[in-house]
């Protein structure tokens, strides 16, 4: 079982000497990966279930962890996650794409989400109703762009023809773990994720149907690495295991609607002492 840090962007982490000294703490204990979420704005008054209050701070992800990456070596760096309808995808690939090249390589997971926000959509001024398939069309977009010497690619929201994006991935792919904690991503994790991620809960009905999906599609479900918030007792996280869950994240903020566990640098360096001597590969 993996263990990651979920939050690194948010809560006490949003203060930048938290998340450096985080960040050291975690790749010094053996912390798989470090996780980040994304939200543009926040409207006023709160919009359920938004477990933030508006005036939250949230750092956003591709800039704090390329910060983050300049003061670690090793541990891996995830988007927990990005809202991919809201961005542009050739854009958000080559920034994707340059982290990956700064971070050392190899080192990136690209967790991608369709967002459930209707104000944060209004306000970036990108149609809610169609985020569906444009994240679908998003993510062969710039699966295109990592893959292809000279890109090409046609689609209803993005076309491009026979352009070049440097850097590309090493080896052409940056792993994409699809969030989400309704059917509809369980699915789409099945059909095209390389992992994925219900962030609150691993309930049988989603995984079954991120399987289902995956061989509908032709694929193997056990490629799929699926990703869930770490309970708070060690015995659930077993259990998680005999269940298929690749890693766990701890959270370090409440930005996912679940408890902080890990609060400060102290906090993260007390877990793993713990847990991953217990867990940890």
């Amino acid at each position: 079982m993996d263990i990651g840090v979920f939050g690194m962007n948010s809560g006490s982490c949003a203060d930048p000497s938290v998340a450096i000294d985080a960040a050291r703490a975690a790749e010094e204990l053996g912390y798989e990966s470090l996780w980040v979420g994304e939200h543009v704005v926040l409207p006023d008054p709160r919009v359920p279930p938004s477990p933030l209050a508006p005036g939250a701070a949230m750092l956003d992800p591709i800039v704090a962890l390329s910060h983050l990456a300049g003061v670690t070596e090793r541990v891996r760096l995830g988007t927990g996650i990005i809202i991919l309808p809201q961005r542009n995808p050739v854009v958000t690939a080559k920034e994707i794409a340059t982290l990956d090249h700064l971070a050392g390589g190899g080192r990136v997971l690209l967790g991608i989400g369709v967002g459930w926000l209707a104000e944060e959509f209004a306000t970036l001024g990108v149609p809610f109703e169609d985020r569906g398939p444009r994240t679908d069309e998003y993510v062969a977009a710039m699966r295109a762009l990592w893959s292809q010497e000279r890109a090409s690619f046609a689609g209803r929201f993005v076309s491009f023809r026979e352009v070049f994006c440097r850097p590309r991935p090493a080896d052409g792919r940056i792993p994409i773990v699809v969030g989400g904690d309704t059917r509809a991503a369980a699915g789409r994790a099945g059909r095209l994720g390389d992992g994925y991620f219900p962030a609150r809960v691993a309930s049988d009905e989603l995984l079954n149907e991120m399987r289902r999906a995956a061989v509908e599609a032709g694929r193997d479900p056990a490629d799929i690495e699926i990703t869930v918030s770490a309970p708070t007792e060690p015995e659930a996280i077993e259990a998680l295991a005999r269940r298929g869950v690749k890693r766990v994240a701890v959270p370090v903020s409440s930005a996912a609607g679940l408890p902080a566990q890990v609060r400060t640098p102290d906090d993260v360096l007390r877990y793993g002492k713990t847990m991953i001597e217990r867990f940890g590969e």
